[in-house]
């Protein structure tokens, strides 16, 4: 049994994602919803919030396992597929990030471009780790 990596933009990818996933959590549990109780918001709201500040943390640690593991197959389709998978949701949430931004308030875009570049900085490894030539 050959277990040595055999793409390392998935690794990389992975590895990201996870750093991601946790820097979210962090941000979110010392940062962002801590001012959901401070500020007069229904409990709807507090709770909606919550669990969708939770879902990305989540998803990001799911996409970081998957990456460690694709990091270690050969086979291409099945890596190709869901990294292309990955990286449409990836640009998507973007998508929503910056839309709902500018939708409340343009001058918040500014305040986005971390998130941005990290968002397209993960989505290029992972491209690159498709574009590996088969050994």
């Amino acid at each position: 049994m050959d277990i040595r990596i055999k793409n390392y933009y998935c690794m990389i990818a992975g590895v990201l994602a996870i750093l991601f996933a946790i820097t979210h959590a962090w941000n979110g549990q010392s940062a962002v919803l801590p001012t959901l109780l401070v500020n007069d918001i229904s409990l709807d709201t507090q709770v909606t919030f919550t669990y969708v500040w939770h879902i990305i943390t989540a998803e990001n640690l799911v996409f970081g396992i998957v990456f460690i593991i694709l990091s270690f197959l050969s086979e291409k389709a099945k890596i190709r597929f869901a990294a292309w998978m990955i990286v449409s949701l990836l640009l998507v949430r973007l998508m929503v990030i910056l839309s709902v931004t500018a939708y409340y308030d343009v001058s918040a875009l500014t305040n986005t471009l971390i998130d941005s570049f990290a968002i397209l900085i993960y989505a290029a490894f992972i491209i690159l780790g498709t574009r590996i030539k088969k050994e």
